[in-house]
């Protein structure tokens, strides 16, 4: 079990080291590969979104390994790619959208909101 250092003497733990950074790291990596694989799903977005969403959610996974463990800072991680396999497995295909393909874009496109002549 990794050792907690206390907080400033708020009796919070606080985790450093090399187990925190586990928790960053494969956050980073999921980030890394999703962006290789599937960034074309994300070409109408703006870029700004995009990185606000890395820095957000790897900032949150940083502050959550830090007070309470990886464990913990791993957990939205998690269950964001839960919601992402409910999503793409049952939520598009009942809409009419493959979840893997997204086709046909018309359909993802108006699902994003976005406008397919643009």
């Amino acid at each position: 079990m990794p050792e907690a250092a206390p907080l400033g003497g708020s009796g919070i733990a606080r985790y450093s080291g090399v187990v925190m950074w586990i928790a960053v790291a494969v956050t980073a990596t999921i980030f890394a590969v999703g962006n290789i694989l599937f960034g074309h799903f994300e070409e109408k977005t703006p870029k700004w979104k995009r990185i606000t969403k890395v820095i957000v959610v790897i900032g949150f996974v940083a502050a959550l390994s830090s007070a309470f463990g990886p464990a913990w800072g791993l957990l939205p991680v998690a269950l964001m790619l839960v919601a992402a396999t409910v999503v793409h497995l049952w939520w598009l295909p009942r809409h009419g959208i493959n979840g893997l393909t997204g086709e046909p874009k018309e359909k993802y496109y108006q699902f994003r909101g976005w406008d397919r002549r643009t």
